[in-house]
């Protein structure tokens, strides 16, 4: 039996999921720049320094983070944001004023 989800490789590597997608896409892990929940200071500090030195190394990193998050959004965003399209109206409808018979 054949599976009907389809498979989602970045640089040769299967995401399996979400958090996959985004480290494999960034070259780097989620954590590195959103942090995780109760890290010291000295923690924050260390990740902050490295995000830096990334940054240094890296000067188009945010250009690239934008433009896959844009291409992103724009191949799922039906699915995203459940948008239906809505027929436009040929004219405009005329209301009538007064009780109906």
């Amino acid at each position: 039996m054949s599976s009907s989800r389809l498979r989602t490789f970045v640089a040769g590597h299967q995401a399996l999921n979400t958090n996959d997608f985004v480290e494999l896409a960034l070259g780097t892990p989620v954590e590195l720049w959103l942090g995780v929940e109760g890290e010291s200071e000295m923690e924050r500090e260390a990740r902050m320094d490295a995000a830096r030195d990334i940054l240094a190394d890296n000067p188009d990193l945010p250009d690239a983070v934008s433009r896959i998050a844009a291409q992103a959004i724009a191949a799922y965003a039906p699915e995203l944001f459940n948008v239906v399209p809505l027929a436009r109206l040929a004219g405009r409808r005329s209301v009538r004023k007064g009780a109906a018979a």
